[in-house]
């Protein structure tokens, strides 16, 4: 085997982080000695041992003379948890194989110049692209100082999300659905607005028995756009485990206390008139570590995002049916006049999810 064929191990490892390790990055390891793999780990959970000291401590005295692989750079400052660098430096492994730098300013570079300082040889951007694909959130959140944006959304085959009436359920088949789950776990917020809520009176959890069995997983943070609140206090997102998120810009304290008093968390946005600062949004969700926030909601909540600038990627999920033009459409866009206004996007993915069609792209043009 070769560096190509550990790295993709150990970025395999990094995945099985995926639900449980945010805010941190999902980061995996391989320790390799006489080309044989002597240990592995994966980082779990935050403020749990990270992924090249979990496989340390499977190696122990085997680590001596080994060479490591890591799908992100060690870090070199203590965090809630030891610098990865100094253990790597005492076990006196010989090679340390680096998939990408890690872009937090507190690390970035300093790992590998701290190893390099120790004599231990570095080889650096093996399968760089794979690692970065994997943490999106992170570096987005380290890099832009807001998380990634994904935008979820059911449609069918002719463009429609609902009929005129606003029933949708349901567009899509129950593998799609199941493949939402996945995706909202993969999220550390999930954000829709007050329109969703009163049409749809959703949950917003995930609710695969595989992903919420395991003891380490939280459910993401439920952020709801409601400028007016008019959030009912026994909708549906109190009664779920987990953290809910009020945005307004309404200061009714009466409603505030009787919200609070359901379980939700108030944040008021001030100096604004009805309408949410999106922008300002996604900083403060940074500031809370968020990386990854999954967007379910209607047409105009996810026009603005858009005209904002602020969606990174959709999944659609286009089912084999047709709706009709009564119906309702994916996005309120009314600020396309003209071709050239139009917003490009670069499809990366399409697969078949039972029945339907599951579309990954990416905005081009903001």
């Amino acid at each position: 085997m070769n560096d190509i064929d550990y790295m993709t191990l150990a970025l395999q490892l990094a995945q099985k982080g995926q639900y449980t390790c945010r805010p941190n990055p999902c980061v995996g390891c391989l320790i390799v000695r006489d080309d044989k793999i002597i240990a592995e780990g994966w980082h779990q959970k935050a403020g749990e041992d990270h992924a090249e000291i979990v496989a340390l401590k499977l190696a122990g005295e085997k680590a001596k003379e080994a060479t490591v692989y890591v799908t992100l750079e060690p870090c070199s400052h203590q965090g809630k948890t030891g610098p990865c660098v100094e253990a790597l430096i005492s076990a006196g492994v010989k090679t340390v194989v680096v998939a990408m730098e890690d872009p937090n300013p507190n690390v970035c570079g300093q790992g590998i110049e701290a190893l390099k300082k120790a004599g231990i040889e570095i080889r650096q951007a093996v399968l760089a692209d794979q690692a970065k694909a994997l943490n999106k959130g992170y570096i987005m959140r380290m890099e832009n100082q807001r998380p990634f944006v994904r935008c979820k959304l059911a449609m069918s085959l002719d463009g429609r999300t609902a009929m005129a009436s606003g029933e949708s359920h349901w567009i899509t088949s129950a593998p799609a659905r199941q493949d939402v789950q996945r995706l909202r776990a993969k999220s550390s917020a999930i954000l829709s607005g007050i329109g969703t809520v009163l049409t749809d009176n959703p949950r917003l959890t995930v609710r695969l028995d595989e992903i919420v069995a395991n003891d380490k997983f939280e459910q993401p943070i439920r952020i709801i756009l409601d400028p007016h609140l008019s959030t009912p206090a026994n909708a549906a997102i109190f009664s779920e485990p987990g953290k809910t998120v009020i945005v307004t810009t309404s200061d009714d304290s009466e409603v505030v206390n009787e919200l609070s008093a359901a379980g939700a968390e108030i944040l008021c946005q001030e100096g604004h008139s009805n309408t949410i600062d999106l922008s300002e949004l996604l900083h403060y969700l940074a500031e809370l570590e968020i990386n990854d926030v999954m967007m379910e909601t209607g047409a105009t909540l996810s026009g603005a995002m858009l005209q904002a600038g602020l969606i990174d990627e959709l999944i659609i999920y286009m089912a084999p049916h047709l709706m009709g033009n009564k119906a309702r459409g994916l996005f309120n866009l009314p600020w396309l006049d003209a071709m050239k206004d139009r917003v490009n996007v670069n499809i990366s993915d399409i697969r078949a999810v039972g029945s339907d069609w599951r579309i990954e792209a990416q905005i081009t043009q903001h």
